[in-house]
C-alpha cells in the first residue's frame, strides 16, 4: 500500500497533475510524501475522503497553499491553526469527522466559498466565520450547535445555510437579511419554535422543528403569545410590549452613539476599547439586529410579534404540519404596531 501510495504521489508530480484522489487508502497519518521537494504546486484539489486521518500537519498551508480540500469521511479531532494561511483554499470539506470546535484562523480564508463541517461535534462556529467574504455555501449538519453567532449575518456572499439536525432553540434575529441568503434549513432543531421574519419568502426547511417543551428546561427570556412560545438569543436582555413607549435608557445610548459615530466618522475604529467597555464596543460593531420594520439597529431591547407560519401562504409548502413561528423583532412600539408579515 505504501509503494503504491508513492507511486501514485509520484506520477502526480511529475506529470503536474491538478486533482490527487487518495480516497479509501486506509490512511492513519497525512502522506508526508505529498509535503517533500517540487513538483505539486500545481495541484488544485486534494481528496482524502474514507480514510482514517485524525490530524493535519502544520505545514500543509507553506507546500501545497492553493488548494480544495476535501477531507470528509476521517477521524479528524482538530484542525490546526495554520489552516487559515491556505489563501487561495477555495472549498472545504470536513463531514464526518469528529472535530468539536474550528479554529479562529478559518476566517482568515477570504477565497473559501464552500464549507461543509456537517456530522461532526460542533457545540459552536467561530465568530471570525463572518470574515470569510466569499463564502457561499455553508453546511453545518448535524452536530451540536445551541448557539449561532449573530456575525454570521454579516458574510456578504452567503447563498445557502444549512444548519440541520442541530441543538437550536433560537436564530440570530438578522439571519435573512441579506439579499444573497436564499436557502436556510434547519430542519430538526427540535426546540426551534421561531424564524426571523426576514426568512419570509425565503426557502426554508424548518420540519421536525417546535417539540413541546417547558420553558423552565431553558434558561432563555421566552416570548408568548396565545399558546405559542419561542426562545429569544441569550445576548437580549429585556423584551418589549406594546404597552412600552419608553425605550431603557441604555438602549437609546447605544442607538444614540450607533448613528453619531456611523454618520459622523463612518468608522467604529474610532473608539479604542478604552473610550467604551469591549462588550458595548462590540455591540456597535455587531448590533442584536436591526428592526423588521424600519431596520432602526437594536443593541439590547426587542419588541416582538409572531405570525405562526401555518397562517401564511407558506402553511402549504409544509402541508400545514409545523408549529413554527415567524418572529417580527421591531425597535419601538409604533413599529410593532405597524408591521406586516404579508404587506
Amino acid at each position: 500500500m505504501a509503494s503504491e501510495l508513492c507511486k501514485t504521489i509520484s506520477v502526480a508530480r511529475l506529470e503536474k497533475h491538478k486533482n490527487l484522489f487518495l480516497n479509501y487508502r486506509n490512511l492513519h497519518h497525512f502522506p508526508l510524501e505529498l509535503l517533500k521537494d517540487e513538483g505539486l504546486q500545481y495541484l488544485e484539489r486534494l481528496y482524502m475522503k474514507r480514510n482514517s486521518l485524525t490530524s493535519l500537519p502544520e505545514n500543509l498551508a507553506q507546500k501545497l497553499p492553493n488548494l480544495c480540500l476535501d477531507l470528509s469521511d476521517n477521524a479528524l479531532e482538530i484542525v490546526c491553526p495554520e489552516i487559515g494561511r491556505l489563501r487561495a483554499l477555495r472549498h472545504l470539506r470536513l463531514a464526518n469527522n469528529q472535530l468539536q470546535f474550528l479554529p479562529p484562523e478559518v476566517g482568515d480564508l477570504k477565497e473559501l466559498q464552500t464549507l461543509d463541517i456537517s456530522t461532526n461535534r460542533l457545540l459552536t462556529l467561530p465568530e471570525r466565520l463572518h470574515m470569510c467574504l466569499s463564502l457561499q455555501y455553508l453546511t453545518v449538519d448535524r452536530n451540536r450547535l445551541w448557539y449561532v453567532p449573530r456575525h454570521l449575518c454579516q458574510l456578504p456572499s452567503l447563498n445557502e445555510l444549512s444548519m440541520a439536525g442541530n441543538r437550536l432553540a433560537f436564530l440570530p434575529l438578522d439571519l435573512g437579511r441579506s439579499r444573497e441568503l436564499q436557502y436556510v434549513y434547519v430542519d430538526n432543531n427540535i426546540h426551534l419554535k421561531g424564524l426571523p421574519s426576514y426568512l419570509y419568502n425565503k426557502v426554508i426547511g424548518c420540519s421536525g422543528c417546535g417539540a413541546p417543551i417547558q420553558v423552565s428546561e431553558v434558561k432563555l427570556l421566552s416570548f408568548s403569545s396565545g399558546q405559542r412560545t419561542v426562545f429569544l438569543p441569550a445576548e437580549v436582555k429585556a423584551i418589549g410590549t406594546e404597552h412600552d413607549h419608553v425605550l431603557p435608557l441604555q438602549e437609546l445610548a447605544m442607538r444614540r452613539l450607533y448613528h453619531t459615530y456611523h454618520s459622523l466618522l463612518k468608522d467604529l475604529n474610532f473608539l479604542s476599547p478604552i473610550s467604551l467597555p469591549r462588550s458595548l464596543l462590540e455591540l456597535l460593531h455587531c448590533p442584536l439586529g436591526h428592526c423588521h420594520r424600519c431596520s432602526e439597529p437594536m443593541f439590547t431591547i426587542v419588541y416582538p410579534k409572531l405570525f405562526p407560519l401555518r397562517e401564511t401562504p407558506m402553511a402549504g409548502l409544509h402541508q400545514w404540519k409545523t408549529t413554527v413561528s415567524f418572529v417580527a423583532y421591531c425597535c419601538s412600539t409604533q413599529c410593532l404596531q405597524t408591521f406586516d408579515l404579508l404587506s
